[in-house]
This record gives structure tokens, sequence and C-alpha cells, in this order.
């Protein structure tokens, strides 16, 4: 596993955005561990998030996309600092966001940003795995403002578990779209580097927790 993988796991753990314990997804699942993206709340973790969102978009797209685009509402600031830790690298790249409601004043419409061309390859910018809600609702945007190539969607964190089908819900979507689909980290990585590892002195996956999550696997693992 790449380092900045494995820094972007513990960065997670300290920044109370992956924990375990007893907790109920949206769709009703018991899950012993969740990743809620919501907890980064200073300018320090943005300013990490977005070196680490852009290390893995130079992995996996390293010179095939234009413009970067993060569906509202959580997708804006995330965009924006992968734009900005993709600056730090050297690649200067427009990023672009949706409104939730049209303005009909001003520059008008629904896209706010650098808006597309025809031919631009655009890189949807998520938080966590998704069931594709935002996606089939912003593509669409996307492809009327302008003949876009949408290359791909990336992630901070792949759950690997099923969504209504028998597919992950990445996999679903890189289906549907017919895009490629990444995660910073899946959790095959995140127990793989944790377990029975200390953070700051603490073991947050231990072998009973471990087991909880195998159990988990076995009823909703995809």
């Amino acid at each position: 596993m790449q380092q900045y993988k494995r820094d972007f796991i513990e960065f997670m753990v300290r920044s109370d955005v992956l924990t375990f314990g007893d907790f109920t997804t949206k769709s009703g699942r018991q899950t012993p561990f969740f990743i809620n993206t919501g907890r980064y709340r200073t300018g320090e973790q943005l300013a990490q998030l977005g070196e680490f969102y852009a290390a893995a978009i130079d992995e996996s797209w390293p010179d095939d996309v234009d413009i970067l685009f993060g569906p509202a509402y959580k997708g804006i600031p995330l965009v924006a600092t992968a734009s900005i830790g993709l600056a730090a690298r050297g690649r200067d790249i427009g990023y672009l966001f949706n409104r939730k409601e049209a303005k009909d004043h001003g520059e008008g419409g629904v896209l706010v940003g650098a808006l597309p061309a025809d031919g631009d390859r655009v890189l949807i910018v998520e938080d966590v795995t998704t069931a594709g809600t935002s996606i089939r609702e912003t593509v669409p945007i996307l492809q009327a403002h302008a003949d876009v190539d949408i290359v791909g969607l990336i992630v901070s964190a792949d759950r690997q578990e099923r969504g209504t089908g028998d597919r992950s819900a990445l996999a679903q979507v890189a289906q549907d779209f017919s895009m490629t689909t990444r995660a910073i980290v899946t959790l095959d990585d995140i127990v793989g580097h944790l377990h029975n590892r200390e953070v700051d002195g603490v073991v947050v996956l231990d072998d009973g927790m471990l087991e909880r999550i195998h159990a988990y696997r076995e009823q909703y693992g995809a």
C-alpha cells in the first residue's frame, strides 16, 4: 500500500472521521464502523484532505483531466481543496460545482466555476462511496451544458459493500456511466493497516472489532 494511503487512514482516525463502535447507516444497516466526512472542520484538515485527493488523482488520472466537478453540497469544498492540492503538484486544473437551485440573476444557471466546453474531460469528486444519486442528478446537467467526457469518479473511501444489487456502489456507478471509479482507500486498506496498530497510543481496530467487521462483510460485503 502506498504511504499516502497509510497516512490518509490515520488522518481519518485523528480527525474523528473514521470511527468504530455501533452505528446505523442511512440505509438502516447496523455497522461497526462509520465514515463521516462532515467531521473535517478546520482549515488544516481541509488542506491535508486536498493533498490526499491530489495524490490519488495523480495516480489514477495522471494527465487526462481538464476540469474537476464537485456535486452540491459536500462535493463543493472537496473539489476546491482537491484543485488546490493538484496546483501544489504543478497541475493547475479548473474546478466546477453546481447549485441545487438555478440562479435567475447575475450569471444565472446552475453551474459555477470553470464552465466546461465540448470535449473537456471532467472528473467528479465526492466524499464516500455513493449510491449514485448525486451522479445521476448532475451528469445530465454537465452534458446539457457541453459535450463533455466524464472520465471518472474519485471518493475518499470505499466501504466495499453492496448497494441495491450484488455490486458495490462504486462498481455500479462505473457500470451505469461507463466511467472509472476510484477511492483514496478501501475498507480492505483500512483493515489491513489499522488491525492491532496504535494510532497516537490507541488501538482502534483490535481482534474483536476485526471479527465484527468480518461479520458485517459476510452480510453486506460486495
